[in-house]
């Protein structure tokens, strides 16, 4: 099972930027489980995944890290990486 998640804060404004690009990829890929979460609402799971700026996306398969990505990202490369793993 491959799972994306992304980390990202309401004051942040390269999250801002993301979230509909993060929504789009969202409903174009299938067989993947997304997850949003604020640092700032769920810390625990933040310091979890040891997150030191936002954004951040982490792409887990089967329970394991196998790829994080951090700062703003296009679109063509978030949908090309977590493809890679599919």
């Amino acid at each position: 099972m491959l799972k994306v998640i992304k980390f990202s804060g309401e004051w942040c404004g390269p999250c801002k930027l993301l979230a509909p690009i993060f929504d789009q990829v969202k409903s174009e890929v299938s067989g993947v489980s997304f997850q949003d979460v604020d640092v700032d609402a769920d810390s625990s799971l933040a310091i979890k995944y040891n997150v030191r700026g936002v954004p951040t996306i982490v792409i887990e398969k089967d329970g394991q890290e196998v790829k994080r990505l951090v700062g703003m990202q296009q679109k063509p490369l978030l949908t090309s990486t977590i493809n890679s793993f599919k």
